[in-house]
């Protein structure tokens, strides 16, 4: 008989963030679940590899960082005198590593499109209940303040708002594995100026610059990273070969794919999500939808067929990001230019157009407080030393356009 594991004090060498511990029995048995496995097989940054070859890390690798980061924090804050329980403690280190567990495949890219109209968090929550029966009930003080349903509202802050853990580490670890070095910024440096304000979390004012530095960064890794246009094109040819094999689908025909995937390809209707969607979510993940796409390269679908050589052999077609959209009329008859050039029914899976837009720091939705020495909480807005944050708060808005090559001068 297999005898059961007795040490669960684990550390993690993560590259970025060195050795991370693990020692709660929870946490690790979370760590062991086939639901936070998963993550290991769910890529961070969806196709941005296409452009930055070493973006290959993981969902996991990230949510380690994450509770790492989580477990700075509330050693500082205890430090500086904040009561936090054993029990509270537990419960938003639990939190903060399932934060994103209901990833799917490729992260955003592939977001809603499976389970159409799905957002991440409404799965990750679903996971969450599930796993809070499986462990009878252990996980109901981190849902509760997963969904900001505690009084002490700065434990959900440090999971989601404008300074939590989840972007300390997400900035820190992408600028790490894509090299960009724009994005790096000091997490280190910015938990050690979170403090605990009327159980709101306020950020010392000393920390005013590294606060400012965070925000920059940020703005420069969407516009450098997420936003940029060969990778979102990559994912819009990904998005729309799912859409393909779904309607395909729809119309009975029977693509190769594996029985996990040719479920979601069956099923549209997610509005009573099911035990068993979620069962046979918690089993997909990227290397079905590459090993379809690698399939139906050479499927007599055309549209479906182009669609995947495209991903498969990085083939890609022509992108840009503009400041000014094309018009809806100019975009169909592109469309149509499209649909001649590869002679199918429909151009409009391989002509797009999406508009991008971020804001730096939303003072409105989430305002920073900063902690003045007198005791004093300001916005961060209204500090009279700030350099940038007039300049954050403003909506940043382009376009994104991307057409076969050969057809971007008609």
């Amino acid at each position: 008989m297999e005898q059961s594991k007795k040490n669960k004090r684990k550390i993690f060498n993560d590259p970025v963030l060195g050795f991370i511990s693990i020692s709660d029995d929870l946490l690790f048995d979370l760590l062991e679940h086939p639901y936070f496995q998963r993550l290991k097989r769910i890529s961070q940054t969806g196709l941005s590899n296409y452009v930055y070859p070493g973006s290959t890390h993981t969902r996991f690798l990230h949510a380690l960082g994450s509770t790492h980061l989580m477990q700075l924090a509330l050693q500082v804050l205890k430090d500086k005198g904040v009561i936090i329980s054993k029990e509270e403690e537990r419960a938003v280190v639990t939190a903060i590593l399932l934060h994103d567990i209901g990833h799917g495949p490729f992260s955003h890219a592939l977001e809603s499109t499976l389970m159409e109209g799905m957002h991440h968090e409404k799965v990750s929550i679903t996971f969450m209940n599930l796993l809070n029966k499986e462990f009878n009930g252990e996980l109901q003080l981190a849902i509760d303040i997963f969904l900001d349903q505690y009084p002490r509202k700065f434990f959900h802050q440090l999971i989601s708002g404008q300074i939590d853990l989840d972007r300390l580490d997400y900035l820190r670890r992408d600028s790490f594995f894509t090299g960009v070095s724009e994005g790096n910024v000091n997490s280190e440096r910015i938990i050690t100026m979170m403090n605990v304000v009327n159980d709101e979390l306020v950020i010392e004012a000393k920390g005013i610059y590294s606060i400012e530095k965070y925000l920059t960064s940020r703005l420069f890794m969407y516009w450098q990273v997420y936003f940029h246009k060969t990778s979102m094109t990559a994912e819009f040819y990904l998005i729309e070969a799912l859409k393909r094999a779904k309607l395909l689908t729809k119309k009975g025909v029977d693509l190769p794919a594996s029985g996990i995937l040719k479920y979601f390809l069956n099923k549209s209707d997610y509005s009573n999500l099911t035990v068993e969607d979620i069962n046979k979510f918690a089993q997909l993940d990227d290397s079905d939808i590459l090993s379809a796409l690698k399939i139906w390269q050479n499927h007599e679908d055309k549209i479906l067929s182009i669609l995947s050589k495209v991903i498969i052999q990085r083939n890609l077609p022509y992108s840009r990001i503009t400041s000014q959209p094309i018009s809806a009329s100019e975009l169909k008859k592109l469309q149509k230019k499209a649909a001649d050039f590869y002679q199918v029914e429909d151009g409009s899976y391989f002509v797009h157009q999406n508009k991008l837009s971020i804001i730096a720091y939303e003072d409105e939705k989430d305002p920073i407080r900063l902690v003045l020495k007198n005791g004093t909480v300001i916005e961060l807005q209204d500090m009279d030393n700030q350099v940038f944050i007039k300049d954050l708060k403003r909506k940043i808005s382009r376009y994104h356009f991307c057409i076969p090559r050969g057809l971007e001068s008609l």
